[in-house]
């Protein structure tokens, strides 16, 4: 269960991620790892969204691509900023920004062990192996007040994919 609600202010928080660059376009480079901090977003309009990981099925296929496909659509809304959140490592995470073409209009942030995303109740554990990743979920900032938090509740990304999102804006 989220411990965050509407109205409170964004947790802190650090993130890895790699910036995309034409450098990276050749799948040669790896890029270089740097931190954002969640302070950045003050003054911004913010969807971020968690996921279990880079690469698994329903992530990969269903969840990213309609927010890409829609990315015009957010910022017509006046959205600043739209951020996958997972636990895997930045480059992994860059790596996939890479294979789904998000370019620099998404972020993919690592939230290192879902740490970030325990702190509110939204990590989960997978077992076996033991693994913490951050639920499915979206939430909304404003000037890093939070507007909207979704828990996904089933695997159609009824919650918290691209079309509720935009409907909740």
């Amino acid at each position: 269960m989220a411990t965050i609600k509407v109205g409170d202010t964004l947790p802190e928080n650090t993130f890895l991620h790699v910036p995309w660059s034409e450098e990276l376009e050749n799948n040669l480079a790896c890029g270089i790892a740097v931190k954002l901090n969640t302070n950045e977003w003050k003054g911004k309009k913010v969807v971020l969204v968690g996921i279990p990981g880079a690469f698994t099925p329903t992530c990969h296929a269903q969840h990213l691509p309609p927010y890409l496909q829609k990315y015009d659509e957010f910022k017509a809304k006046g959205i600043d900023v739209v951020a996958f959140v997972a636990a895997n490592d930045p480059f992994v995470l860059s790596g996939w920004g890479r294979f789904e073409g998000v370019k620099d209009k998404i972020l993919v942030l690592s939230d290192t062990d879902a740490a970030w995303s325990k702190k509110m109740g939204l990590a989960l554990d997978i077992a076996p192996p033991s693994m913490q990743r951050t639920k499915r979920y979206v939430i909304v900032v404003d000037d890093l007040v939070i507007k909207v938090v979704e828990v996904e509740s089933s695997k159609s990304l009824e919650d918290t994919g691209a079309e509720a999102t935009l409907a909740r804006l």
